[in-house]
Order: structure tokens, then sequence, then C-alpha cells
């Protein structure tokens, strides 16, 4: 007969709780990296911008992100995991505000950068966060979260932007003053200020969420991190868990130079080469400058908005079934598999911007293919691979420098991008993101491990144990 355990029903729902809050910051980061793709045919005509100074507005925020990702690993490790996910919030709110109210091009840019730092912060630490709480047969799926987050906030951005575009153009005489500047002839300013509102509700909810038991642990305070972790795994599984935590922590210098010694060197070398990678496959270029490739592909304005809402969907289908298998399938063949797809589609890609006479719902149908490919693949995979892949006490400052490959390499493609497919085409830019990818697809094979079903504790273990590098 079937019972109802109402104990585990409730620590489930304890853990779902604190990782849908802490996901949220995902779903800032997209929304905030995604709004900037309906403005910036605006924000170039109101500012009389040159390409390279529209490819600065693209990638300033992703400066700050850089910024934020080098001391958000410090500050976590020192500090602990929530306060600067909420110190990544408030930056958020901050950049939002200015960058509707900004009266000119160089304070745009400042709420920009500052956007980013809180980028940059939650980036780093939500998926962490997430992953020192989670159990290892459901892990992947739970710091898939993060992902998905990030994916409804790019599709909520995409239609809070057209939504706005559609609204303004069809009520030209509504509102007065600053809400008319806002939400009608200056539209840009309205789809910045519109990220205000998920940045107070994200705040609110992190206050209700304990801290990262791991963290506690590291800081000596074993009684707290014991009553958490009793919360979310019941008494018996959570004393044999701290017991394990602390033997892991005991046996840890705290140092960076840990991460140089061989087997961890492997560890650091994956961590950057996913971050690395996982930039250029191009997605963020996509999600940064869609409405452009797309009406380079032969649409009006109105059709690539509206389309760029379609791949929205497309990336939330993909990472949706991504999350229901990376705890069965693996972390590998998602990956592997999954980017020998995305070089084929980036390929087919550059094939069609290379024929004049291409049929652009042929291109359309191809970018939609190679968004499921990304999205099914490393998109899903690298959050969930950096943020287990790192011993205990150095897991902050670790991920920090992975994700500071992360956002090095998306500044720079996304500072290029308007300038490279300028001068070379964008049949060129495809092609070179399917070169890259390439390389990609035989690095993860060679060098990255299956992580699923494993503790953090026995995957910094099989590192120590290592004998290569």
């Amino acid at each position: 007969m079937f019972k109802l355990d109402i104990s585990k029903d409730k620590s489930m729902l304890f853990l779902m709780g604190i990782c849908l809050v802490a996901s949220t910051g995902g779903f800032l980061f997209g929304f905030d990296t995604a709004v900037i793709a309906g403005t910036f045919e605006f924000v170039e005509s109101h500012f009389a911008l040159s390409k390279l100074a529209l490819g600065w507005f693209g990638s300033s925020a992703i400066v700050g992100c850089i910024l934020g990702a080098i001391v958000a690993g410090w500050l976590s490790d020192r500090f602990g995991r929530k306060p600067i996910l909420i110190l990544g919030a408030i930056f958020f709110f901050i950049s939002a505000f200015f960058s509707a109210t900004c009266p000119t091009f160089n304070i745009l840019i400042t709420a920009r950068i500052l956007g980013g730092i809180g980028v940059g912060l939650t980036s780093v630490i939500a998926p962490m966060f997430i992953s020192e709480f989670a159990p290892a047969k459901s892990r992947g799926r739970l710091v898939a979260l993060y992902q998905l987050s990030i994916v409804v906030g790019v599709l909520l951005a995409y239609l809070s932007n057209w939504a706005l575009l559609n609204y303004s153009s069809s009520n030209p005489e509504a509102f007065s003053g600053i809400m008319h500047k806002l939400f009608i002839a200056e539209i840009w300013r309205g789809m910045f200020a519109m990220e205000m509102i998920p940045n107070v509700i994200f705040i609110i909810f992190m206050l209700l969420v304990p801290e990262s038991p791991r963290w506690l642990i590291n800081k000596g305070r074993v009684e707290l991190a014991q009553k958490i972790m009793t919360r979310v795994s019941g008494k018996e599984e959570a004393e044999k868990e701290v017991k394990r935590i602390s033997e892991s922590v005991s046996h840890e210098k705290g140092s960076l130079k840990e991460l140089l010694q061989p087997g961890l060197r492997i560890a650091l070398i994956v961590g950057i080469g996913l971050s690395v990678f996982g930039q250029m496959t191009g997605v963020n270029i996509v999600v940064y400058y869609g409405p452009t490739i797309i009406k380079e592909a032969g649409l009006g304005t109105a059709s690539a908005f509206q389309y760029q809402v379609i791949l929205g969907l497309i990336n939330l289908i993909f990472t949706v079934i991504a999350i229901f298998k990376i705890d069965s399938w693996g972390r590998r063949p998602l990956l592997i598999w999954g980017m020998a797809c995305v070089t084929l589609s980036l390929t087919a890609t550059g094939i069609l911007f290379s024929i004049p006479t291409a049929p652009k719902m042929l291109i359309l149908i191809v970018l939609g293919i190679y968004i499921a490919c990304v999205a099914f693949s490393i998109c899903s995979v690298i959050w969930v691979i950096t943020s287990e892949i790192f011993p205990n006490r150095i897991r902050g400052r670790a991920m920090s420098i992975a994700i500071f490959a992360n956002w090095g390499t998306n500044t720079i493609s996304a500072f290029m991008f308007p300038w490279y497919v300028q001068k070379f085409g964008m049949n060129t830019g495809f092609f070179t993101f399917a070169a890259i990818c390439l390389v990609a697809t035989i690095f993860f094979w060679k060098l990255v491990p299956e992580t699923k079903g494993k503790s953090l504790e026995d995957i910094e273990d099989h590192w120590h144990s290592a004998k290569k590098c």
C-alpha cells in the first residue's frame, strides 16, 4: 500500500524551494543579457554611434561580468554565498534604473557595467550554491535549473521587448511626461526599466533561504550546517554528509595552488575549457545580436523580434529536455554529441549565408536547429560540471577563474562581432564558430569526465587520484 512520507516530502519541498530561489539569479542574468538585443537599433540611432561604439555598448556589461566574476569567489568564500547573491541583485536593480533614465551614453555604459557586475557575481555563485545543497542523484537536474532560469529570463526579455515595441507603435499618443518617454518615445528605456520588477522579487525571496551548509562547515559552523542538511536529507543522511565534508575540508589547504597539483590541474583546464568553448559556440552572440542576424537573413524589424521570441521558445524546450536527461544519460553524452550537432548546424548556417538566393525560411530553420543543439548540450551542462569539479574549500575562487574565462571570451566576441561580420561577412562569422566548436568537441571527448551520481567529495577524490598532467 502507498504511504505518504510527510518528512521526506517536506525535505524535498525545502530543497526545491532553495534551488528555485537561487536559480532566479539565472533569470536576472538571462533577462539582463537578452534585453539589450531589442535596444541596439534604437540606442545606435539615439546616440549616433559608430559600429565600434555599438560593439562597446554590446560588450560593456560583459566587462562588468569579468569584474564580478573575479571577486565573486573570494567574496563568497569569505562572507558566504547568500549575501553575495543579494549583492548581485542590488547591482542589477541599480543598473536597470540608470539604464532607463540615463541622459548620456557614458552613463548608460556605466549602468550596463554595474549590471554586468551583478551578472558576474550570480553566474559564479548561484550554480555553486545549488550544487552545495543538492544530493548527488539529482544534482544535475537541480543545478541545471539555473540554466533553465537563464533561458526563461532570455525568453521573457524577448517577449517584453516585442510587446513594448508593438504597444509603442500602436499607441503613439499613450501616456505623458516620463512614462511617454520610457514606453513610447524612447522605447529602449522601457525595455531596461522592466528588469527592476524581478530584481525586487529575487531580493525578498533570497532573504528567506539558508546559507550553504558546505560553506558553514568550512567556517567551523558545523552545528548550524547539520541542522540545515537535516531539513534537506534527514538526520541519518545529514550526519554522514557532514562527517564526509568535514573530513574533505580538513585535508584541503584552502589555497589556489592546489589547482596546480597533478590531477587538479585537469579540473582547472576542464573548467576553463568549458567556459571558453561555451562562449565560442556563438550562443550569446545570437542572444545579443539576434535581430541583426535575422534581419541579415531578409526579415524586417518587427518580424526579427517575433522570430527571436520563437528562438527563445526553442531554447526553453530543449533546455527542459536536457534537465530531465542530464542525470540519467550523464553529462558527457549530452556535451559531446550535442557539440558535434552544434558544429554541423553552424556550418550549415554559414553555407546558407554564403548563398545570396538561399531561402530565408531555411536559414531561420537551421538557426532554430542550432539553438536546439546548443541548449541541449553545453548550455545545460556547463554550469553543472563547473560547479561540481572543484574542491570544497576553494570552490568559490576556482569557479571565479573559470567564469572569468567565460566572460573574458564573451567580452571579446561581443565587442568584435559587429566589426567582424561587417569586414568579413555573416557567413564567415558562422564558419569561425563552427571551426572552434569542432575543436571543442574533441577537447570534451578527451578531457571531461562523467560526474553523474557522484558526490562532490567523490569527484574531488577522482582528481586527487588522477595521474595525468
